[in-house]
């Protein structure tokens, strides 16, 4: 059913880099997200009146809750297919993010508002009626919200989409949600105990839980997030396919919204290889890149010198220094200056977020080691961090 509808209308459904088509899957997504969400506030209004169950009626509000959510979404992907202009170089493809963010937001108040109701009920209960039309009506919005939530993960992981994931959580959540008012009534009308207050709490809890996902989900990119590993392996690989190329450091991926990713790093080549040659190889390996993870990409070539046996022995020394402070640091861009007096090696250290040691102390340290080897050494040190 899920291919059928992307087949029908999505054109060029494999194209999930082109935000014209990121546009189209979040239209659909957010249509049929709308018509289901209607039909199903229709329903379980009409069930709730039927039997008197704040339960069931605080389920048809969430659903038409989701409704408008869905309409943000499709608001957003709207937003997020602008392409760039003067004022924002880097496109609109924070826009999905941000929709993403006042979905949970509603999510997160309609639990609220249903768990004040839902008290209420519990301290002054009502009489219920339950039928089989009642019962009908939940069992197909249990099989309904089921397919939404398989939908939607199918759109989300397909075009990795933040706000789809979490509408397919809310769905996941929904499903649940709906099988315990199902479940609760009809212990309600076996034992003569008014659940109903209860199972609202428990509804609303749901929502709750539901609003706090989505919300983690797309505050995180929105601040900041760590690149997917897959990702960073993915543009490793292509690099270092390269025979010209030794090594890479310094990458540094900044994500402006779905399929709006710039990435800098720099590659390292032999200092003797030749410059015309090098830039080519950039060149290429950076056509590649941008054409194949439909990424836009800036590679600065940083030229090592690879045969100069007393600069390798001391590198491979000073990593030896370094990993004898903390497995976690790295050194990159490594060099030696040479003077009558006095030679200077000059490299970066790659430090994480948060680590023990102040950048003073982790100098101080090499320093020390170094002037033990001789006291001629004298380290030049700046501290990187890592950002992937």
């Amino acid at each position: 059913m899920t291919n059928m509808l992307v087949r029908l209308f999505v054109k060029d459904f494999d194209s999930v880099e082109q935000p014209q088509v990121r546009r189209n899957y979040g239209l659909l997504s957010g249509t049929v997200g709308i018509v289901c969400n209607l039909i199903l506030f229709a329903a379980k209004f009409f069930a709730g009146i039927l039997t008197g169950a704040i339960s069931i009626t605080a389920d048809a509000f969430n659903n038409l809750s989701d409704a408008g959510s869905s309409i943000i979404t499709l608001i957003g992907f709207q937003m997020a297919g602008k392409p760039a202009d003067e004022d924002h170089p880097f496109g609109h493809g924070r826009g999905e993010y941000i929709t993403g963010l006042f979905v949970s937001v509603a999510i997160l108040l309609m639990g609220f508002e249903l768990m004040k109701t839902s008290i209420q009920k519990i301290i002054h209960p009502e009489d219920m009626s339950i039928n089989l039309i009642s019962i009908g009506i939940l069992i197909l919005s249990i099989i309904m919200k089921f397919w939404m939530s398989r939908f939607n993960r199918i759109l989300g992981d397909r075009i990795q989409s933040a706000s789809m994931k979490a509408t397919a959580t809310d769905s996941l959540s929904d499903c649940i949600a709906t099988a315990s008012v199902l479940v609760g009534l009809i212990i309600s009308q076996v034992s003569g105990y008014n659940l109903d207050g209860f199972i609202g709490v428990l509804v609303a809890l749901f929502i709750l839980f539901a609003g706090y996902s989505a919300a983690k989900d797309t505050i995180s990119p929105l601040l900041g997030q760590k690149p997917d590993p897959e990702f960073v392996q993915e543009i490793s690989k292509r690099i270092m396919a390269r025979d010209e190329l030794i090594g890479f450091h310094d990458m540094v991926i900044h994500n402006y919204g779905p399929g709006r990713v710039m990435v800098s790093v720099h590659g390292e080549v032999p200092y003797h290889l030749d410059i015309m040659q090098a830039h080519d190889v950039i060149d290429d390996i950076e056509a590649e890149i941008k054409r194949d993870l439909g990424c836009e990409i800036s590679i600065h070539m940083d030229p090592v010198i690879d045969d100069d046996d007393e600069m390798i022995a001391l590198r491979e020394q000073v990593e030896v220094i370094v990993k004898q402070i903390s497995p976690k640091l790295s050194i990159h861009d490594f060099r030696m200056t040479r003077g009558p007096l006095r030679s200077n090696l000059i490299f970066d250290v790659v430090v994480p977020f948060d680590f023990e040691k102040s950048e003073e102390d982790i100098t101080n340290i090499i320093n020390e080691e170094l002037h033990k080897l001789s006291p001629q050494y004298v380290a030049v040190i700046q501290i990187d961090h890592m950002y992937l």
